[in-house]
């Protein structure tokens, strides 16, 4: 048993924060988003001490997390909440009060709550993509898809993406 814990300690360590950047950019709070990657974690525990086969951890961990995103929002649709951080994206900096700071942390904002207007598939391949650095390949291997076909996705994911942060910065929103 010993050994398994080492090998899926090396898991959780590789993949830990990919997944958890995953969730956080598909809820509204550090404390949910943390909540749902222990649960994909425990999950995935759960699975590998089986010994069952896995054959792509990382496509398992994340259709793991895209379950429990859909379960939460399931949920929460049924008891609704507002959270005090929905517009809170923690970074770390050393000059906490520094205009350059201010304006990534508007950026950030506003790039969130435009990735939230897109559908959970194009949320997926640009985070994917652009923020934990998949190829496409990888990409397409996670959802079963070709890989023109996640090319084709992304770009138009990109394309809406623009649309919806212009909308949004020629608004003033």
């Amino acid at each position: 048993m010993g050994n398994l814990k080492e090998k899926f300690a090396k898991i959780y360590d590789k993949y830990v924060d990919k997944i958890y950047r995953f969730v956080f950019l598909k809820v509204e709070s550090q404390e949910i988003a943390e909540d749902l990657t222990s649960i994909v974690f425990t999950k995935g525990w759960k699975k590998f001490k089986k010994g069952e086969d896995i054959k792509n951890i990382s496509a398992y961990l994340y259709q793991i997390a895209r379950a429990e995103i859909a379960n939460y929002h399931r949920e929460r649709a049924k008891f609704p909440t507002i959270s005090t951080e929905a517009t809170q994206i923690p970074i770390v900096d050393p000059k906490p009060n520094s205009e350059q700071t201010q304006e990534f942390q508007s950026d950030l904002v506003t790039i969130k709550n435009c990735l939230a207007k897109l559908n959970n598939n194009y949320q997926d391949v640009l985070v994917w993509r652009y923020i934990d650095g998949y190829s496409n390949k990888e990409i397409a291997e996670m959802l079963g898809k070709s890989k023109g076909a996640v090319r084709v996705m992304i770009h138009r994911a990109l394309k809406e993406l623009k649309e919806l942060c212009n909308e949004i910065r020629f608004s003033g929103s």
